[in-house]
């Protein structure tokens, strides 16, 4: 057989993927049965799923693949009644009709949810809020997600989308960068060679025909000039901006008032690390003040240390130009986001696109928050089994409900009866 040598950079970055995946697996312990603390709210690079324990049985999948989970204790999912659910009849579930309608658009191309979504489609936008509970308590079957330790809670917190002052244009006014996708990182899909590891990625550059990690946090901006990134548009303010790849997306206000969104395109592969933590760890904020606003006011209360905090997150996010639309921003499902009913999970729990109950509280309170949601998002920083992030919407206001968000919460999710049991 004919063989030629490899001559792109991620030919040869193929051919030396089982040497990285022996180097991995040599250099680090087996994955430890319980859950780990979310690190991210970026996408994180994947761990070598060779050296974890081996994975329980996972619930059905919505399309998107993650890397496995951890062995759990218990079953991850746990059949569950109506009548277990808090308040299940008091919420207003039609208001979640017209996101599960968008998750529909997805889910019903599978054959897991095809009938039911093709019935979710033929009842129109506004079947009514008798028919709609009808619908579901007939159609779905609900699930309570458990803790591998077996625990039902989990940290419940929220997200935004924000709006950020910019321009087209660098000016000493706009003088931080919003970067496009660099050319010279690559993104290797495992699944290409290895069909088990299906969508596990592996971002980094070549030099010469060694694999190194990409550029952190730190080294990008220190390039300046000579980034390997686009820029897309000019920021005015770096803690802004830094909050903007936190949140994933948003929207850019041009000078002329115009707005601009743009929306999650890529990561530098490394884990996301919590700035609030670091300035609670290093005695500058009590626990209590590490919330976004408490850290803009840090950041702007000492200027001089800003690129100190900033660059302990070696996590740098990558945007891209989104067109203009008067709905949310794009999820990880591929549909617009619903403010206040669509969620952000760990789609190695919790399928997404399906529906799922959330009994909280609202932000800094005890109030009960309980409602129905769409899983049709994730994030770097949602990692667990009881672990969601409520997506507030647009603007200052919801900026503040997602900034003080951190609370316990309890989630069902919901599958189609025929979808079989776990």
């Amino acid at each position: 057989m004919n063989r030629r040598a490899p001559t792109s950079p991620a030919q040869r970055l193929l051919c030396l993927l089982p040497f990285v995946l022996l180097a991995a697996c040599a250099s680090q312990p087996p994955a430890p049965a319980t859950a780990t603390t979310p690190c991210t709210a970026a996408k994180p690079c994947p761990s070598c799923p060779s050296c974890a324990a081996p994975s329980a049985p996972t619930p059905p999948a919505s399309g998107a693949a993650q890397p496995p989970a951890p062995s759990p204790a218990v079953e991850a999912l746990q059949r569950a009644s109506w009548s277990e659910l808090p308040d299940w009849r008091s919420d207003d579930i039609a208001q979640a009709w017209p996101a599960l309608r968008q998750s529909c658009k997805v889910l019903a191309k599978q054959p897991r949810w095809q009938r039911v979504c093709d019935e979710v489609l033929r009842l129109g936008d506004t079947p009514g809020a008798t028919a709609v509970r009808q619908f579901i308590e007939t159609r779905f079957t609900p699930w309570a997600v458990r803790n591998p330790d077996g625990t039902a809670e989990g940290l419940i917190t929220g997200y935004y989308e924000p709006i950020i002052k910019g321009s087209r244009s660098r000016s000493e006014r706009y003088p931080w960068p919003i970067h496009g996708v660099p050319g010279d990182m690559l993104t290797i899909e495992f699944g290409d060679l290895y069909p088990d590891m299906r969508n596990l990625r592996l971002r980094g550059r070549l030099v010469g025909n060694k694999v190194v990690p990409y550029w952190t946090r730190a080294e990008l901006e220190g390039m300046k000039d000579r980034s390997p990134a686009p820029t897309l548009l000019w920021a005015a303010d770096p803690i802004d901006l830094f909050f903007l790849q936190v949140q994933g997306s948003g929207r850019v206000e041009l000078p002329d008032g115009s707005q601009v969104r743009v929306g999650y395109a890529d990561q530098n592969g490394h884990p996301y690390q919590s700035i609030g933590r670091w300035l609670v760890n290093q005695g500058e904020l009590p626990l209590e003040k590490a919330s976004m606003d408490g850290i803009k006011n840090w950041a702007r209360s000492n200027p001089h240390r800003l690129a100190e905090l900033l660059h302990t997150n070696p996590s740098y996010v990558f945007f891209r130009e989104m067109p203009a639309s008067s709905g949310g921003p794009t999820g990880a499902l591929g549909v617009p986001l619903t403010p206040g009913r669509s969620l952000a999970v760990d789609p190695r729990t919790i399928p997404l696109g399906a529906p799922v109950f959330l009994a909280t509280t609202a932000p800094n309170s005890d109030r009960p928050l309980r409602r129905l949601m769409l899983a049709q998002d994730t994030g770097g920083a949602i990692k667990g089994a009881v672990r969601a992030d409520f997506f507030w919407g647009l603007g200052t206001d919801a900026g503040v409900q997602a900034g003080r968000m951190r609370q316990q919460g309890q989630l069902w999710v919901l599958l189609p009866n025929d979808s079989g049991t776990l």
